[in-house]
């Protein structure tokens, strides 16, 4: 791994930076495996879709804001359309696989930019452990309609296997795999959204798309049968909302792998983002608006959220679409979590060959070309999480455990790292074009919108912190993952410093790797 750092030095770019295309002794990935529809596949694939309206539509709706649910998915499709608008120019000058480690580290310098590469790939780690809590759940309650019952420990091992197996191949493999499930997941959810639209009881109502309502909670109330209903918060339906696009950013991490970075990296972020925001949007929409009124809709969202889908698609489709629903969900699980996998894997990658972490992390395999030991290492990372998760809590009751425990708290514990890092990585994008490209520098792209997002994405952070109880179902290590976020931080940080000490060819090498030059 060893290299000079100035080998490869692309002019009028960051200083320092080094295009890996022209260096010999570094692995490279597979390039140009993947076009447009691949990078969607194996970014949005990590939103998951199914998975965002059955496990969130619910809370929003039943905790959060009611009514307006619809409006807070229309809210932060407008917000994350703006993150993108300077994300997609900062994808256009930095094409590395690095991600928000290499685009912070050309920003706000190399010590920033370490501790967010660590920061990411924490919380992809444990997004691939997160989601298989959530498989291992359904997996468990699938079984236990047919009157088996299998420790919800064994399913989680085994997505994390197959994940492996599937991961360790060409991405192809896993575009091909991530694709399937994507469409099937879309499909099914097209059919709930017609079906309500073509029913005679449906109850739509423009107040559900009015952005004011996104900000509005509901009272307590007595439901139709007289059963005491919890007031509604804000806060919740409009983090709900934003969680369900955690995955859309991962698009630049396969820039390298593209076969026109500087147009399909930018393009896929807008379409995942707006595609997904009036899909997300509809969706919701339709979920509301399939019960008799907004409060039979919120007592069943507080009651039996896991039918707030299930039961209005048997009614206005057949029982054949809520049987395939109830397995999509066990397949979007193993997509996301093979979404994540990939994603933490070229992270691992990434700053193994610039020689921060262990070089053969580096390494590509000679057929595949893929990050085959970053990805083992991910699998092994994700299965010892699983294990001690199962240690600590226990294997004997998979809705504390394997749900609230591990999908719970770990996508709690991802999901405010990854929101720091888009905020950190607006600044940077900011400093970035004035510092190294002020002739490119626009009023709205690299200026108000990344402020925009930067605050917009505060406010994310403050609604997560500020519910993190309910947010951590009552589960006390909620309560530490604000200093957890903090140390993951100051340690990248320190190992920045000191590998600028010890250490000054790794420290300059770090987030410089980049492809095919920045100033194209």
């Amino acid at each position: 791994m060893a290299q000079n750092s100035t080998a490869g030095a692309t002019s009028g770019a960051t200083p320092g930076a080094i295009d890996v295309s022209t260096v010999k002794n570094v692995d490279l990935l597979h390039a140009k495996a993947v076009g447009l529809i691949g990078v969607l596949f194996l970014t949005v694939t990590g939103a998951a879709p199914i998975s965002a309206m059955l496990f969130n539509v619910p809370i929003a709706v039943g905790f959060g804001n009611g009514i307006g649910a619809p409006a807070s998915f229309l809210f932060a499709t407008i917000v994350l359309t703006i993150f993108s608008v300077g994300y997609a120019a900062m994808a256009r000058k930095v094409t590395a696989v690095g991600g928000f480690y290499s685009f912070i580290s050309h920003g706000l310098g190399r010590e920033l930019g370490l501790a967010f590469g660590l920061a990411s790939i924490v919380a992809y780690a444990v997004f691939e452990a997160s989601l298989a809590g959530g498989f291992a759940y359904f997996a468990n309650l699938k079984l236990a309609e047919f009157g088996m019952n299998i420790s919800w420990l064994w399913f989680a091992l085994a997505m994390t296997i197959g994940i492996a197996i599937l991961s360790y191949l060409d991405v192809k493999v896993s575009v091909a795999i991530l694709g399937i499930a994507l469409i099937g997941e879309v499909l099914i959810l097209l059919v709930f959204d017609f079906a309500t639209l073509s029913a005679a009881d449906a109850s739509f109502s423009a107040a559900a798309l009015n952005p004011i309502n996104a900000f509005k909670g509901f009272d307590a109330f007595k439901s139709a049968s007289g059963a005491d209903l919890a007031a509604g918060a804000a806060a919740i339906g409009l983090f709900f909302a934003f969680w369900s696009w955690v995955g859309f950013e991962m698009a630049p991490n396969y820039g390298e792998e593209s076969r026109d970075p500087k147009r399909i990296v930018p393009l896929s972020l807008f379409i995942s983002v707006i595609g997904l925001g009036i899909f997300y949007t509809l969706t919701s929409w339709c979920a509301t608006s399939a019960y008799p009124t907004i409060q039979d809709a919120i007592a069943k969202a507080q009651g039996d959220s896991a039918h707030f889908f299930l039961e209005p698609i048997a009614k206005n489709a057949g029982g054949w679409a809520e049987s395939i629903m109830s397995y999509l969900i066990l397949t979007s699980a193993f997509a996301c979590g093979m979404a994540f996998h990939n994603t933490c894997a070229r992270y691992l990658y990434s700053l193994g060959r610039e020689g921060v972490l262990p070089a053969m992390l580096g390494r590509t395999h000679k057929s595949y070309r893929s990050p085959h030991i970053a990805s083992t290492t991910q699998s092994v990372i994700a299965a010892i999480i699983i294990v001690i998760s199962a240690l600590v809590m226990g294997t004997d009751d998979p809705t504390k455990q394997a749900y609230l425990g591990l999908y719970g708290l770990m996508a709690l514990l991802g999901t405010s790292l990854i929101l720091i890092a888009q905020a950190v990585v607006s600044i940077a994008i900011m400093v970035y074009f004035q510092k190294h490209h002020a002739d490119d520098v626009h009023w709205f792209a690299t200026m108000l919108a990344p402020i925009i997002s930067f605050v917009a994405q505060a406010v994310v952070l403050w609604l997560l912190f500020s519910n993190i109880d309910f947010l951590g179902g009552g589960l006390s290590f909620a309560n530490h993952i604000w200093w957890i976020d903090a140390l993951i931080v100051i340690l990248g940080i320190a190992i920045a410093f000191w590998l600028k000490s010890a250490k000054p060819t790794v420290y300059d090498r770090i987030g410089r790797l980049i492809y095919s030059g920045l100033d194209k």
